[in-house]
């Protein structure tokens, strides 16, 4: 797993649950050894066992589900200030929160360009009504859904829409050819019911700057 990932676990778990846990879930999580000081480096890459195990003793410590916690994960990537650049990159995607839907195909390419070695899944999206869609998370690793759940909740409200989300749960990758990522992985559906698109103001966005209302 990209340090990047890691990094951003280590910081929403720091930040929302406080030093003494990082500290605790790090050494459930035999991490003491593996990394230096500061935690994981975010421009290395990690063994993803390293990450399934600080997401294990994170669930544990805290007596949450797994999934929970992801679709937390999810909301803090994008409410948090520090992480302004991230919001900046998703919202480049369209000047609506449907607009933005419709960019999500391809996201994994612009966030290849701005680091090269940050493989993301997949994402294809199918518009199965009226304000209604099918996100799909092409060989993702296990609970990515989930934190896309909170990304996507997070950005309707910084949108001003109503939107409904739903995990569909993992299914069976579709193979495309010698598809050789989808090796012991799944995909995961996610549903996605836009109500109205312009619920409430939103959070002001300028493609200019970083302003934030």
């Amino acid at each position: 797993m990209h340090g990047l990932v890691n990094r951003a676990i280590q910081c929403f778990l720091h930040e929302s649950f406080g030093a003494a846990l990082w500290d605790a879930v790090a050494e459930r999580a035999e991490l003491t050894e593996a990394l230096g000081p500061d935690g994981f480096e975010a421009m290395r890459v990690y063994d993803d066992a390293l990450t399934e195990a600080v997401l294990a003793a994170a669930c544990e410590r805290l007596n949450r589900p797994r999934e929970s916690l992801l679709e937390d994960l999810g909301l803090y990537l994008i409410w948090n200030d520090r992480l302004e650049p991230l919001r900046r990159l998703l919202r480049f995607g369209g000047r609506s929160f449907t607009e933005f839907l419709y960019s999500l195909e391809d996201l994994r390419g612009r966030t290849r360009l701005a680091v090269a070695e940050l493989d993301l899944p997949e994402l294809e999206l199918d518009e199965t009504g009226e304000g209604r869609f099918t996100l799909r998370c092409r060989a993702c690793p296990p609970g990515f859904g989930h934190v896309m759940v909170g990304i996507l909740r997070a950005l309707g409200d910084d949108y001003g829409a109503l939107v409904v989300l739903d995990h569909l749960g993992p299914v069976p990758p579709v193979a495309r050819g010698d598809d050789r990522r989808l090796q012991g992985r799944m995909d995961e559906l996610l549903s996605i019911a836009v109500h109205d698109p312009d619920f409430h103001a939103g959070r002001r966005f300028d493609l200019a700057g970083s302003g934030v209302a």
